[in-house]
């Protein structure tokens, strides 16, 4: 999504609404933590922020990552009662049974009022979780960032896996704009 839809999004009152504002928070956060993978999200330990830093390891690389913790990142977790566990986020919110099963569950929630979310926007296509990876990807290197900087920040083993996401996201975007133009038609 383009820097001002993102805008539009974090701009929306639904304060009426708390399953969709919980899913716009989210979907933020994953941006705001450079696009986190929800897994990596759920999977935050109260212990992994440390001195106005979060320090984790990626679930499917196992690649440690350090995000300075901002402002933003704080206003979204000051609107949640502190999790009784010890995860930071509000989804993982037990200890006992299959927090990886309940975990899935919460992204599909979030997913479906992400859908929501996207029409108060105006966003045809549909909105996810996923979406805030690619977002900060397309962000960065709208803003000129370097491949090697944005291949770092996304916890990516190479910079060919970094090509081939903005390669993918590219491609999308020739595909968005055909449709556009063959739906004038």
């Amino acid at each position: 999504l383009p820097l001002p839809v993102i805008k539009k999004i974090k701009a929306l009152d639904l304060s009426l609404n708390a399953s969709l504002d919980f899913a716009r928070n989210m979907f933020l956060m994953s941006f705001y933590l450079r696009g986190m993978s929800f897994i990596d999200m759920a999977y935050l330990r109260k212990t992994d922020l440390e001195n106005g830093h979060m320090t984790y390891r990626r679930r499917k690389t196992g690649q440690q990552l350090t995000i300075e913790w901002t402002k933003e990142m704080q206003m979204i977790l000051d609107k949640y009662p502190e999790n009784p566990t010890r995860y930071l986020l509000p989804i993982i919110t037990k200890e006992e049974g299959n927090q990886r099963r309940h975990a899935r569950n919460v992204n599909e929630s979030i997913n479906h009022h992400l859908k929501k979310v996207a029409e108060k926007v105006g966003v045809l296509s549909p909105l996810t979780m996923y979406c805030a990876r690619h977002s900060w990807a397309s962000a960065a290197k709208a803003k000129g960032i370097p491949l090697s900087v944005i291949s770092e920040g996304m916890g990516h083993d190479s910079e060919a896996t970094t090509q081939i996401y903005l390669a993918s996201l590219e491609t999308s975007v020739v595909y968005k704009a055909n449709a556009l133009i063959l739906k004038s038609l």
